[in-house]
């Protein structure tokens, strides 16, 4: 069932925009415009193949660009690509299929904390593991995780980390509401039902009502 819910939920951005990748709206900017998918993945926008062929890997790339991304604060673009990497003299104009951050995989180590890492960087990215912050919605079958302040508090879980995941929810309340708690190493943790709300994607709910 999460599985099915995983692959067909889309959020889609269907609204065209025109700009030509490297164009100069002003003397030695350029201007770069990216999608990031649900798995994580960075492709430039107008790639007509998105794939993990076409995605750029390279760690050190990727943690730099990730480094500098926030929220699209500038006149540009906004509502079409609402986040943003300024790179030097680049400035990177980026849309999601849902979040720029996605949780790829769990990092555990011995006597260190669970640590969380995104942006397919291997672990030059990640954030400390909230078991007891981890949410899921029925209606999506998505599951997110806190995130850094600059990327809007809140970040995606990848598909396949969000289905192994799923089989630690427990669902006191029925399977058609959110999950009440999570077992982590053999502690149950309960959930905390409404940190979401004050993130990005509870201000994009808002609007969206």
């Amino acid at each position: 069932m999460l599985l099915r819910k995983l692959i067909s939920t889309s959020i889609q951005n269907c609204r065209h925009v025109a700009y030509v990748q490297g164009q100069s709206p002003a003397p030695k900017i350029r201007e770069y415009f990216y999608y990031i998918d649900h798995e994580g993945m960075l492709f430039l926008d107008d790639a007509r193949i998105k794939n993990f062929t076409s995605c750029f890997k390279e760690k050190q790339f990727l943690e730099f660009f990730f480094k500098q991304l926030k929220l699209n604060d500038t006149d540009r673009y906004r509502d079409t690509f609402p986040f943003l990497s300024v790179c030097g003299r680049e400035r990177n104009y980026i849309r999601c299929d849902d979040l720029p951050i996605v949780f790829t995989h769990i990092i555990q180590a011995d006597g260190a904390a669970d640590m969380i890492g995104y942006a397919h960087a291997g672990d030059k990215m990640s954030v400390p593991w909230q078991p007891d912050r981890i949410c899921m919605f029925p209606d999506t079958g998505r599951v997110y995780h806190p995130a850094p302040q600059r990327y809007g508090a809140i970040g995606l879980v990848r598909s396949k980390l969000a289905i192994e995941l799923s089989s630690l929810f427990t669902f006191q309340n029925g399977e058609d509401r959110p999950p009440t708690h999570f077992r982590w190493k053999a502690k149950d943790y309960e959930l905390d039902q409404h940190w979401w709300k004050e993130t990005y994607v509870g201000k994009r709910s808002q609007q969206d009502c």
